[in-house]
């Protein structure tokens, strides 16, 4: 149980409800701001206005999947005020407090070591990263079926990086009955795309790999699907972008050519809110528990 302990929500989307309600439920002390156009009551829950006054009892602080901007601006649907992060906020925090965000912008870094304050990026740990990986490869294939005239099925597919997500993804569209062309870097890598049956290719090969593709699916977040690359794509081929903005895609040749490039970053939060909350919460409150617990056997 999470009783006495204090955290901060602010600001976020439709994952932050199921945040909100598994904190409850294990009995914390939570304060909502930028909330005002919740609809949705939540017993127990205080709403407060965004100030350094909410934060100087925090335990911790919970920010959005993308905790600010580079001006420190919070994302928050839920209000049309704007909430930002400044100097004033974080000296407010208790040094015990640790901040959590998805994942954190240069700026977010340097005012939390500026504060000398713990950050916890959670997109970064290899459970949350996997468990998010199901949600992305099921928006993922829905953008494919939405944007194309065939069926996954037998369609030829390519799928940049077998990380967390693209091994996800790669397997996924394998079950489908694609055929997988998977490009790697490492030959451990190389070597795991084989047994499981996929066609592997090292990625400076990846222009001339790329010749008879319907589907590419990249999960690199630099700039790998170059115009040199998309010069070698049929024009039914289409681009889903999964890494993190700008992405690894020369958007701008794509379109000159007029092949479909989608930049689709963020996708367990557009396609299934509920069970990307569900993962955040699990993981926020399981790293509370454990601190909880070591705070407790301290002399």
């Amino acid at each position: 149980m999470l009783t006495g302990v204090q955290v901060v929500l602010a600001g976020g989307d439709a994952r932050q409800l199921e945040v909100i309600r598994r904190l409850t439920e294990l009995d914390a002390a939570v304060t909502i701001t930028g909330f005002d156009r919740l609809d949705t009551p939540f017993t127990g829950v205080f709403k407060a206005d965004w100030s350094p006054d909410i934060l100087t009892e925090a335990d911790a602080l919970l920010l959005p999947a993308v905790g600010t901007d580079d001006e420190g601006i919070i994302s928050a649907i839920f209000t049309d005020r704007e909430l930002k992060v400044t100097d004033a906020h974080l000296a407010a925090l208790p040094k015990k407090c640790k901040i959590y965000t998805g994942m954190a912008t240069p700026f977010l870094k340097n005012l939390c070591e500026k504060h000398h304050l713990e950050l916890v990026e959670l997109f970064e740990r290899d459970d949350v990263a996997i468990y998010n990986s199901i949600p992305t490869a099921e928006g993922a294939i829905m953008m494919a079926i939405q944007n194309t005239d065939i069926t996954i099925h037998g369609s030829d597919c390519m799928v940049l990086g077998l990380g967390r997500t693209g091994l996800t993804l790669a397997r996924t569209l394998q079950g489908l009955g694609a055929k997988i062309k998977a490009g790697v870097r490492r030959e451990d890598s190389f070597a795991r795309a084989f047994e499981m049956g996929f066609e592997p290719f090292y990625m400076p090969d990846l222009a001339r790999q790329a010749g008879n593709i319907d589907l590419l699916f990249n999960t690199i977040p630099t700039m790998i699907v170059t115009a040199q690359v998309i010069a070698q794509l049929p024009l039914r081929a289409c681009i889903i972008d999964l890494a993190s903005k700008p992405g690894g895609t020369d958007f701008r040749f794509a379109e000159k050519r007029g092949i479909k490039a989608l930049l689709a970053p963020g996708l367990p939060g557009i396609v299934a809110p509920k069970t990307a909350g569900r993962i955040i919460a699990n993981s926020l409150t399981q790293i509370i528990l454990e601190d909880k617990g070591q705070r407790g056997n301290e002399p």
